[in-house]
């Protein structure tokens, strides 16, 4: 992250609010909100349907439970309504 910049901090009604500068505004109307180590991440939301299942693309080659899963075996069916 070589880019940094100062923004204003002000209150809006009983909100505190955040004024970007211009090099840092984010598309849309709404931005999800993370607490990190440091701080505090804002993030875009994407409303783009395709773009947001292109991002799920890029786990297509990564394997799902590669192990399979570990869990009991079924019951037999006969013996749960006796």
């Amino acid at each position: 992250m070589s880019e940094s910049g100062i923004a204003r901090i002000f209150k809006h009604g009983r909100s505190q609010a955040v004024r970007l500068p211009l090099a840092f505004r984010l598309p849309g109307d709404r931005v999800r909100v993370r607490r990190v180590e440091g701080g505090i991440l804002l993030e875009p939301i994407s409303v783009d349907p395709d773009a947001w299942f292109a991002e799920l693309d890029h786990f297509a080659d990564v394997p799902f439970m590669e192990d399979g899963r570990r869990q009991p075996p079924m019951p037999d069916l006969g013996d749960l309504f006796e």
